[in-house]
């Protein structure tokens, strides 16, 4: 593999500028994405909507996130990356400044639509664009710190969200955003180097990839997690207030030791995922559903419900880690457009997994919303089994 800027002209410090902006730029785009998490209820309140409908502000993004990621690497196949980048930074900045004014519930999900579109974008173009900026020998280490800037937010961006919301109400806390990711637009533009197609590669539908059957396994069982995750992970606010009687300190505190102990569990994962990889594709997801119930059945302790909770976020941060793994062993051949897939997939099981879980807890409880995700986590287990089914063949 060769990278197609010209790495003579370029130096090394403004490589790995650019790869930070990048590492930056995720950060934002999931920080964005699941900030509603820990605002659903103040939200709801304020646009005079059901705590349902709320979270059905993650399911539109996603929505938005599957067909961009779908046509994405087609249709800016023939543009300037940087262009490109920086340009989906803008549609962030955009988004994030219409959620903070926005006075109805049609306004607020016109603005996830962008963002969606952002997220979709940038994520199905992020590891190509590493590659090309990188030599092949640094490539693990700047995806380290591409996938760094996602875990920061995964830690930080919920329990800050809800502290902030508390203080400077949810409005603030989406405006607050603003001038980072608009730094962040200009450092896009200023650090990555020109990077044009060189008119040899062809992006052709991403969805022919689903002939293949281990893709198609694989793809489904990806659904099955990020879905049942999903339908447990964007409803926690409102669990923790009904079910753990949790005040705002209490509920900040128990998001922000979730993210932490994200990371721990991405290092494990990481450790052992060369040997055990297919094990682990199958364990994870069957986890995280016995975690979600026990949560379940303590829910009023609060110190029960804190420890399970770091479990459950333990797991949890594993699950991109090892798909990550996979898409590398099972889509060499065709890596833009395996990650084009990946994203729609996962994309497309958020929105589904939100829209579950929101439908479960209007009509039934939050009881119904954990359970209907477990469901899904243990139906993406079995689909895994052994791991056969998702091994390329020869």
């Amino acid at each position: 593999m060769s990278t197609l800027i010209d790495q003579s002209t370029v130096s090394r410090r403004q490589v790995w500028s650019a790869v930070g902006s990048m590492a930056m730029c995720a950060a934002m785009l999931i920080a964005s994405e699941f900030m509603p998490v820990s605002l659903l209820t103040p939200i709801a309140s304020d646009l005079r909507a059901t705590v349902g409908m709320a979270g059905q502000a993650i399911s539109i993004s996603g929505l938005f996130a599957v067909v961009t990621s779908l046509i994405v690497p087609a249709a800016t196949s023939r543009l300037d990356r940087r262009y490109v980048l920086s340009g989906l930074a803008g549609l962030m900045l955009m988004s994030l400044i219409l959620i903070a004014e926005a006075g109805n519930f049609e306004t607020l999900m016109a603005a996830r639509a962008l963002l969606g579109i952002a997220v979709g974008g940038f994520w199905s173009l992020a590891t190509a664009t590493i590659m090309r900026l990188v030599p092949e020998e640094s490539l693990p280490k700047a995806l380290g710190v591409l996938y760094t800037g996602n875990a920061v937010a995964t830690s930080f961006a919920a329990p800050i969200g809800s502290y902030l919301g508390s203080i400077v109400g949810w409005r603030g806390v989406f405006l607050a955003l603003v001038p980072i990711v608009a730094a962040n637009l200009i450092l896009l533009f200023i650090t990555l180097p020109p990077m044009k197609s060189d008119g040899s590669r062809r992006n052709g539908n991403v969805l022919l990839l689903l002939r293949r059957p281990h893709i198609a396994f694989a793809m489904l069982a990806v659904m099955l997690t990020f879905g049942g995750a999903f339908a447990v992970f964007t409803y926690y606010r409102p669990f923790f207030e009904m079910y753990t009687r949790a005040n705002v300190s209490e509920l900040s505190i128990l998001l922000l030791c979730m993210g932490l102990a994200g990371f721990g569990g991405t290092y494990g994962a990481s450790a052992i995922m060369n040997k055990r990889l297919y094990q682990l594709l199958m364990a994870l997801p069957a986890a995280l559903a016995a975690l979600t119930l026990s949560i379940l059945s303590v829910g009023h302790s609060f110190w029960a419900v804190s420890a399970l909770v770091v479990a459950w976020g333990a797991v949890n941060a594993a699950i991109p880690v090892a798909w990550s793994t996979w898409l590398a062993k099972g889509v060499k051949d065709k890596p833009e457009s395996g990650g084009g897939l990946m994203v729609a997939s996962i994309q497309l099981s958020i929105m589904v997994g939100a829209e579950l879980g929101g439908t479960l807890l209007d009509h039934y409880s939050i009881a119904a919303a954990f359970i209907g995700g477990s469901v899904l986590l243990v139906l993406s287990a079995v689909v895994v089994g052994t791991g056969r089914r998702l091994e390329p063949r020869a």
